[in-house]
C-alpha cells in the first residue's frame, strides 16, 4: 500500500489518463506479490499460534497428546504450496511486470517530461541538457528550487543557467517545455571542445545576471512515444529463470574472452614466455645479484627506462580497462545474483514460518499489537540482510550463491533453535514480565485520583 500510494501521489494529476494510471499501479502490485507473501506468513503464524497460546488453547491440544510438530505439519504442507506458487510466480509473472510497469513509466516520462524530473539528482533524459534541481514542490509539483541547467547539445562551447527558483510549464499543443526561471544566472565559456588547456585559460566568458528568464526546451521528439512501446526487455529482473540461465552463458563466453585477452595481452608485453627456466648454454658465466649489477652504468639507465615504459603502459592498459572489467564483472553478478535470490524469495515463506509458528506459541500473544511488532522487525532483518548481501555479490565481494542465500542460511538456525524451544515448553523469554514491568514504569509518572 505505501508503494502505491507514493506512485499515485507522483503520477496522480499529471495529465495520465485514469485507464494508463490503474494499470501501472496493477504492474506495480503484481511486482509486490512476491515480497508481501512471506512477511503476510510471518504475521499469520505469529498471530495464529500466538492466540492459541494465550487463550491456553495450545495447552489443551498437548494435555490431548498432540505435538507442535503434528500440530503444524498441515500448516506446513500449504506453506509449502504457497512456495511454490510463489517460485512460479517469480519465474513468469513477476518479470513479465517488471518489464511493462519499467518500459510504461519510460513511455510515461517521454510524453509528461516533467515526471523524468528527480530531484537532488542530474536529470538528463531531456537530450542535450543536464538538469540539475534540490527540490521540486507545489501542488502541480512543477516548482522548482535552486535549478541548474547545462547545455550540452551545443559542441562549441558550453553554457550553463542558475536559478534560485523555477516552474515548469507546458501549453497544450506545444511542442516545447518552457521554463520560468527567477533570480538567476548565465554563464557562457567561449572556447571550442578539444582546445589546449592552455588557450581554454585565455579565453573570455559571459556572466549575465537576471529577474526572470524564460528557456524553452524542445520535446517533440518525446510527445510521438507510444505508451506501450518496449523499449528495455533484457535487465536482469526481466528474465525468467531458463532466460537468465542462457543469457548469463553467453555472457560468461564473452567474459572469459574478454579476461585471457587481457592475459595474453600481458604476457605478451611482459615477455612472460622469455622468462620460463632454460638450461644455460654457459655454465662458466657466472651471475651476479643484484642483476643490474652485470651491466655497466649507461646501460643500467635504458634498462630500467624500458622497464618503467613497458609498466607504465601495462598499468595505463589496466587503468582504461577497469571500468570495462568491472561492468562485465556485475552484469554477470546480478544475473547470477538474480537466479537465487528468487528461489531464496521463494521459500522465504518456509523459512519465515518456521521462525513464525513457534515464536508466536513461545510469547503467547496473539492479535495485531506484539505479533505486529516482532515480525516487522524480523521481517526488516531478512531484508536488509538479503540486500546487503546482494550488494556485496554484485561488487564481487561475496560469492553470488551466497549472495542470494545468506539471509536463508543465517536466519534457519534461529528458527530451528525457536523450533527446538517450542517443542520443549521453554519460553525464550517471558513476555509478561516484560511488560509489566514497562507499565511499572509508566505508573510511576502517573497518580490516581
Amino acid at each position: 500500500m505505501q508503494a502505491l500510494w507514493l506512485i499515485f501521489d507522483d503520477l496522480a494529476g499529471k495529465g495520465i489518463t485514469v485507464s494508463i494510471l490503474f494499470k501501472y499501479l496493477f504492474y506495480v502490485t503484481i511486482m509486490t506479490v512476491s515480497t508481501a507473501v512471506p512477511i503476510a506468513v510471518l504475521l499469520s503464524s505469529i498471530m495464529t499460534m500466538g492466540e492459541l497460546a494465550e487463550n491456553y488453547e495450545f495447552a489443551a491440544i498437548k494435555s490431548a497428546g498432540l505435538s507442535l510438530q503434528r500440530l503444524l505439519l498441515p500448516l506446513f504442507l500449504i506453506v509449502v504450496v504457497f512456495s511454490f506458487i510463489n517460485l512460479y510466480f517469480l519465474n513468469y509473472a513477476f518479470p513479465w511486470a517488471v518489464l511493462k510497469e519499467k518500459n510504461l513509466l519510460i513511455n510515461i516520462k517521454k510524453q509528461k517530461p516533467s515526471l523524468a524530473f528527480v530531484e537532488g539528482t542530474f536529470n538528463v533524459d531531456i537530450p542535450g541538457y543536464v538538469i540539475k534541481f534540490d527540490k521540486k514542490y507545489g501542488e502541480e509539483n512543477n516548482l522548482l528550487k535552486n535549478v541548474l541547467i547545462y547545455q550540452t547539445k551545443d559542441h562549441r562551447s558550453i553554457n550553463s543557467i542558475t536559478a534560485k527558483k523555477g516552474t515548469i510549464y507546458t501549453e497544450e499543443g506545444s511542442k516545447y517545455m518552457s521554463l520560468l526561471l527567477e533570480d538567476g544566472f548565465f554563464y557562457q565559456e567561449h572556447w571550442h571542445r578539444g582546445s589546449k588547456k592552455s588557450e581554454v585559460q585565455r579565453m573570455p566568458f559571459s556572466k549575465t545576471h537576471f529577474d526572470q528568464y524564460t528557456f524553452n526546451i524542445d520535446i517533440s521528439s518525446f510527445e510521438s512515444g507510444d505508451l506501450g512501446e518496449e523499449r528495455i526487455k533484457n535487465r536482469y529482473n526481466m528474465l525468467s529463470f531458463k532466460q537468465i540461465t542462457i543469457y548469463s552463458d553467453s555472457l560468461k563466453i564473452n567474459y572469459d574472452e574478454y579476461i585471457n585477452n587481457k592475459a595474453k595481452t600481458l604476457e605478451n608485453r611482459a615477455h612472460a614466455k622469455k622468462l620460463l627456466p632454460k638450461h644455460d648454454s654457459l655454465p662458466t658465466l657466472s651471475i651476479t645479484i643484484p642483476i643490474l649489477s652485470n651491466f655497466h652504468t649507461k646501460e643500467q639507465i635504458v634498462l630500467l627506462k624500458a622497464a618503467k615504459n613497458t609498466l607504465g603502459r601495462s598499468l595505463k592498459n589496466f587503468s582504461d580497462s577497469e571500468k570495462g572489467y568491472k561492468w562485465k564483472r556485475k552484469r554477470l553478478n546480478l544475473l547470477d545474483t538474480e537466479f537465487h535470490r528468487r528461489i531464496a524469495l521463494s521459500f522465504s515463506a518456509l523459512l519465515l514460518f518456521i521462525i513464525g509458528a513457534p515464536l508466536g506459541s513461545l510469547i503467547r500473544k496473539g492479535g495485531f499489537g506484539l505479533p505486529l511488532v516482532i515480525a516487522i522487525l524480523i521481517y526488516l532483518g531478512y531484508h536488509f540482510s538479503s540486500t546487503l548481501a546482494g550488494n556485496m555479490a554484485e561488487t564481487s565481494a561475496i560469492d553470488y550463491r551466497l549472495g542470494g542465500w545468506s539471509s536463508t542460511l543465517f536466519f534457519l538456525p534461529f528458527g530451528i533453535y525457536l523450533m527446538y524451544r517450542a517443542t520443549k515448553d521453554k519460553g525464550v523469554f517471558n513476555v509478561d514480565n516484560l511488560l509489566n514491568k514497562i507499565k511499572n514504569i509508566f505508573t510511576i509518572f502517573t497518580k490516581s485520583k
